[in-house]
């Protein structure tokens, strides 16, 4: 198994040199550079349909799960989960989407397989009056990949989730005798600042196979994890049960970016087929992997909304009991998003950091190296200083990127690749009408959270104000 790729906390591959970024972004053929062949995970013959699934697994469980029981809360217990089923099944049919015209693509230009940009860019040169900016197509889609504010908002996520779980664990650990009442040690920024010397230490690993049994181990103790938050939730369950079935109109767009910003993982669905053993079989792959996905999201978001009601958290391990059963989750968390920050962290770094090298001499690439390694962390830690709401972030991020990336591409790609072929009008209004959706959840949800992060910050000012006023 790929100890490192292919999963969502982390980049879809396993990058072993410097031209590794060509298996993510690669260029098109053309006279100046041969054709590409694909180098499989399992070696010649590929990855096995178990080993797939799992890779599948990886590439959409991530810490975007612990959210959703706030999402179903901003839908409503009834209204949640019905539109995580509906969500799931767009998602999916928009991963099919995106293999049908990777096949389509591939055949019509020779191409052993594709990815996700190539499959942009020639898409574009299927429609005449679009060829002519047709390599526009692969960068749109690289840079939205690996654009760094995208993956230093995910990045974000990390930051916010390791210091919000410590600081819970102070709490229980520094609470007194006499009392019950948990005092914290710090405000969760400073340990932010705490953790920033550890993070950057980290993304120095000039390797991520030196990684790779770290990353094994957070996998085993985030599963051990989600186990026992399964099971803490299910126990406490508090009947009867007095929850709006419906949420409020406007906490749906919060709803809407938390939620796609759980199911992208459509990164992850070209690499994957492209480096089965059997691609065929992908289809079964993607429909029992995406099943038990949705099933998870939709379970545990509302499993997790039933049991702690309106004080549900930005992250469900946040409101875990101050038991050292639950704390000990939490510190497992804590060690599985710190080894995950230096797998998200790669992305970007090998984009941008290989572009001034390669403007500094020889003598001075080390240096620059690590201190562009540097700043790129401490304007994560800014950043999520800045705009300390958890769940505020993950909403934003899945409104500004997961929505373009999980759908509104792929119907575009399809109306693009299809249609010479003819394209019957009602899959052309079909796509339209997801590519729609998506771009209405995109507005309303990138704007619902900028302007929610922007009222909370205004009211701890004015909080913070009146406290120094009354002291």
């Amino acid at each position: 198994f790929c100890l490192v790729g292919c999963f969502k906390d982390g980049p879809p591959f396993h990058f072993k040199n410097p031209s590794e970024l060509d298996a993510l972004c690669p260029s098109p053929p053309g006279p100046s550079r041969p054709q590409r062949n694909y180098e499989r995970i399992g070696g010649r013959t590929g990855t096995s349909f178990c080993q797939t699934l799992i890779h599948l697994l990886k590439g959409n469980i991530g810490t975007g799960l612990l959210g959703l029981p706030l999402a179903v809360k901003n839908a409503g217990l009834v209204l949640g989960p019905i539109s995580l089923l509906v969500m799931g099944i767009i998602a999916v049919h928009c991963m099919k989407l995106l293999v049908k015209c990777s096949h389509h693509l591939s055949a019509k230009m020779n191409q052993p397989s594709m990815t996700y940009g190539e499959v942009m860019q020639y898409g574009m040169e299927n429609v005449s009056w679009l060829r002519r900016h047709s390599r526009w197509g692969s960068t749109i889609i690289c840079s939205w990949f690996n654009m760094v504010l995208l993956f230093d908002f995910f990045c974000i996520k990390y930051f916010f989730l390791t210091p919000a779980n410590a600081t819970t664990f102070s709490c229980q650990v520094n609470h007194t005798n006499q009392t019950d009442v948990l005092v914290p040690s710090f405000d969760s920024r400073i340990y932010m600042l705490f953790f920033l010397p550890f993070f950057i230490l980290l993304v120095f690993t000039p390797n991520l196979k030196f990684l790779a049994p770290f990353s094994l181990l957070a996998n085993v103790v985030m599963t051990l994890s989600l186990v026992l938050i399964y099971v803490y939730s299910l126990m406490n369950i508090k009947f009867p049960i007095d929850l709006p079935k419906v949420g409020r109109a406007k906490d749906y767009p919060l709803f809407f970016g938390t939620a796609i910003f759980a199911f992208e993982g459509i990164g992850v669905v070209l690499p994957l087929e492209n480096k089965m053993q059997r691609p065929q079989k992908f289809t079964q792959v993607l429909y029992l992997g995406m099943g038990i996905v949705t099933f998870l999201y939709i379970s545990l978001g509302t499993i997790g909304y039933m049991c702690f009601g309106e004080h549900i958290g930005g992250s469900i391990t946040l409101n875990l009991p101050n038991c050292w059963t639950y704390q000990a989750v939490k510190l497992l968390y804590c060690f599985g998003i710190f080894i995950t920050f230096a797998l998200q962290f790669y992305v970007p770094a090998e984009i941008l950091i290989p572009q001034v090298l390669a403007r500094v001499s020889e003598r001075w690439q080390k240096p620059v190296d690590l201190l562009l390694r540097t700043l790129l962390v401490i304007i994560t830690c800014a950043l999520a200083i800045l705009i300390p709401e958890l769940d505020l972030v993950i909403s934003l991020v899945g409104s500004v990127s997961s929505s373009f990336l999980a759908l509104i591409f792929p119907p575009i790609l399809e109306i693009l690749a299809f249609h010479t072929e003819g394209l019957s009008p009602l899959a052309t209004i079909k796509n339209l009408i997801i590519s729609v959706v998506g771009l209405v959840g995109f507005l309303l949800g990138t704007y619902i959270a900028v302007i929610e992060i922007i009222a909370r910050n205004n009211v701890k000012h004015e909080e913070t104000f009146h406290t120094y006023m009354v002291q």
